[in-house]
């Protein structure tokens, strides 16, 4: 299941680091950051719980960028 959320980024350079950290994040299959539109597209696992997933995600970005917001 594929999921579009709003994101707060600075810069393009960020954007990719938070794209990384992102697609690491368990339970996540793939994730893109679309930096001009402020998008995250994320993919999870068929069986996944996305808020609890999503709240794991903004946690390993604002280790990246601590003024990052995702809103879910």
């Amino acid at each position: 299941m594929k999921k579009t959320f709003s994101i707060e980024v600075v810069c393009a350079h960020c954007a990719n680091l938070l794209e990384a950290v992102a697609a690491k994040t368990e339970g996540v299959l793939s994730a893109n950051i679309n930096f001009m539109m402020q998008k995250l597209t994320v993919e999870f696992a068929d069986d996944a719980d996305v808020k609890a997933i999503m709240k794991q995600v903004l946690k390993n970005c604002k280790k990246i960028e601590s003024d990052c917001d995702i809103e879910f």
